[in-house]
């Protein structure tokens, strides 16, 4: 049977047999407890035998002291401190001979064992220490060689869970089973990842994990211990009993089950990853147009548990900014990834070097799903991602066409916007005809010729300039509006209109050149796409 574990005086959880059970030795079995009825549960670890007077400098915790009274013979008035001082080191018990040296004990000292739960044991005079010794001694190397047996089997059969190929359902109905305790793996955010034993325990243990702050700990009912691998912290191995029945020893057990999940989730990530790279590779080849036919891309395209026949639209994600962009594009991939799980089971999703695309049912609202990622990607970093949405794609073959048109609505869109924007291909409105135009040397000829020195930022009012243009052309030539808008004086402004077409021309009767003007501007705002 397992060895009680208590907590003793000092707090120290240790294996160890109980006071209670040390007086159910053969030996003592005619001994009496005088006090301390309260402090049964305390542990002995080792005996100690006191033949000095100055014995508090060599006690330790958990140690049963046995003594003859001898070396307090000449001084029965530090018996009322002898029990003070005792616990106070975080001894288990005093057993003492008395008649020979000491005819009783005070009853000071008798009662301060009760208050502090210190026993106080009255020793047989026909049994001798080396008889106590021995029994103790050997009862509480067979609890610790127990013990250890214990550990060793829970050992043995949580590695060939690993090497059975088991994962963590498999270690948490071992581990439950070991120690009957409800038990759940539970993974970085607290997410219960697997878990095992009574319904209702489980239950308990699932409502009580948000509340099991740190990496390791304890109570009398639940004990948690954290999962580490590769210098990550991964998650937490937690037990729950509601008898209160998790021992040290089931600590240990619990330990090594979380070295055993840390192997499975090293294993994990590595299958993950090949896995992973394997779904970008394909989806990359399908959205390139290198995937083959409709037919060879539905078929292994299930096979990874995407539906790529239905009507499905393409979501573009690119980071804005690239700080740590290995972890950066790693976080934004774990976030589109979650988010694509809970609104399509049935998306694909897949990283490229500095982008993610998902490919989704037609039907789910693209916004919520680009809403979710952003939270769980902006809560991990402290960065944001512009996304783009194609058009309805009702076809496979049709895919690489859709994935041209979010990308350039994730760029465009961070261009009109600024960081984090969500833009739909539809919505760019000029712009999604200027972004078709492949040949970006003739778009940036046509915005020289257009403007003429204004297309250069060579002088600082240019810029100012070409401002003064954008506002007359968005409110039509109206003077006043535009003065308005831009805090000019009226006078101020019609100088500057007479300056645009000295360089420009008459675009104030000329509306060919006004559109001239207005395409140029948008191509401009457009640079660098």
């Amino acid at each position: 049977m397992e060895p009680p574990v208590r907590l003793a005086s000092t707090g120290t959880i240790i294996h160890g047999v109980s006071v209670g059970e040390v007086l159910g030795v053969s030996t003592l079995a005619e001994a009496k407890l005088i006090a301390g009825e309260s402090g049964l549960g305390r542990i002995v670890q080792r005996l100690n035998v006191m033949e000095v007077p100055d014995i508090l400098a060599w006690v330790k915790p958990h140690e049963l002291l046995l003594t003859t009274g001898y070396p307090l013979r000449n001084t029965p008035q530090s018996l009322g401190r002898l029990v003070a001082d005792l616990d106070e080191r975080g001894l288990a018990a005093l057993a003492i001979k008395l008649g020979r040296y000491v005819d009783e004990l005070p009853e000071e000292m008798v009662e301060q064992a009760d208050r502090l739960g210190f026993p106080l044991i009255l020793l047989p005079n026909d049994v001798g220490f080396d008889d106590i010794l021995n029994q103790v001694l050997t009862d509480i190397l067979n609890r610790q060689a127990a013990v250890l047996v214990r550990a060793e089997e829970a050992h043995r059969a949580l590695v060939q869970v690993v090497l059975a190929g088991g994962g963590l359902n498999e270690v948490t109905n071992e581990v439950s089973g070991l120690l009957d305790v409800a038990v759940a793996a539970v993974d970085g955010s607290g997410r219960v990842l697997a878990a095992a034993g009574p319904a209702d325990h489980v239950a308990a243990l699932r409502a009580a994990v948000p509340r099991l702050a740190g990496t390791a700990g304890s109570s009398p009912t639940f004990a948690w211990v954290p999962v580490v691998a590769g210098g990550h912290h991964h998650g937490r191995i937690v037990a729950h009993s509601p008898a209160g029945s998790i021992h040290d020893s089931d600590v240990g057990i619990l330990e090594r089950a979380a070295t055993v999940a840390a192997l499975v989730v090293t294993r994990q990530d590595a299958v993950n990853a090949v896995e992973s790279k394997y779904r970008a590779d394909f989806l990359r080849d399908v959205l390139t147009g290198r995937a083959g036919g409709a037919e060879r891309i539905t078929a292994r395209a299930r096979a990874f548990g995407w539906d790529l026949e239905r009507p499905v639209t393409v979501l573009v994600a690119e980071l804005d900014l690239f700080g740590e962009e290995r972890t950066a594009q790693d976080r934004l991939v774990t976030a589109w990834t979650a988010a694509l799980r809970r609104h399509d089971s049935r998306g694909a999703v897949a990283g490229f070097s500095n982008e993610v695309v998902a490919v989704l049912d037609a039907g789910v609202d693209c916004a919520k799903v680009a809403r979710d990622a952003a939270t769980a990607f902006t809560d991990a970093l402290p960065a944001t991602f512009s996304t783009g949405t194609s058009r309805l794609c009702s076809r496979p073959e049709a895919l690489p066409e859709a994935y041209a048109q979010a990308l350039k609505a994730a760029r465009v869109g961070r261009q009109l916007h600024g960081p984090a924007a969500v833009a739909h291909f539809d919505q760019l409105g000029v712009y999604r005809l200027l972004s078709l135009v492949s040949d970006t040397d003739e778009l940036h000829a046509f915005v020289r010729e257009t403007l003429g020195p204004l297309a250069s930022d060579d002088d600082a009012e240019n810029a100012d300039l070409r401002r003064t243009l954008q506002v007359l052309l968005e409110t039509n030539l109206n003077v006043a509006e535009t003065a308005r808008r831009l805090h000019f004086h009226y006078n101020t402004l019609r100088y500057r209109i007479g300056k645009l077409e000295r360089l420009l021309g008459n675009f104030t009767a000329d509306h060919h050149l006004r559109l001239n003007l207005t395409l140029a501007l948008h191509v401009l705002r457009m640079r660098g796409i």
